[in-house]
């Protein structure tokens, strides 16, 4: 049985460290690529409603910079349905463990996923 799921990138540096750091520590982790996700809008209500829409955009991305005004402003309105559209907008990796939420792979996300 999966004790993980990895959402990101395939081309994603910080995604590949992540799993393979989890991997090194003995997890058992799913990989899935959100650009080719069937479940990713079902999910990203969950997501949001976890971690908060601040959390989980990335608004640093080259795929921000290229949105325009009207794109920009689902954020507010519909973010879900903006981070369906654009899914490198999410940042990475959204790590589901055990029915809780971790975005990113900082610290405190390794910490609470037992790497400290």
């Amino acid at each position: 049985m999966t004790d993980l799921i990895l959402y990101g990138l395939k081309t994603c540096d910080t995604c590949r460290k992540a799993l393979s750091a989890l991997e090194a520590a003995g997890r058992s982790v799913d990989f899935v690529d959100v650009r080719n996700d069937p479940g990713l809008a079902a999910r990203l209500p969950g997501w949001i409603a976890a971690a908060g829409v601040d959390q989980l955009a990335n608004t640093r991305s080259t795929t921000w910079r290229g949105l325009d005004e009207a794109a920009r402003a689902r954020l507010a309105s519909d973010p879900a349905g903006l981070l369906a559209a654009h899914p490198a907008l999410i940042k990475r990796p959204v790590i589901e463990a055990g029915g809780a939420v971790h975005v990113g792979w900082t610290p405190p996300v390794r910490a609470a996923l037992g790497l400290g």
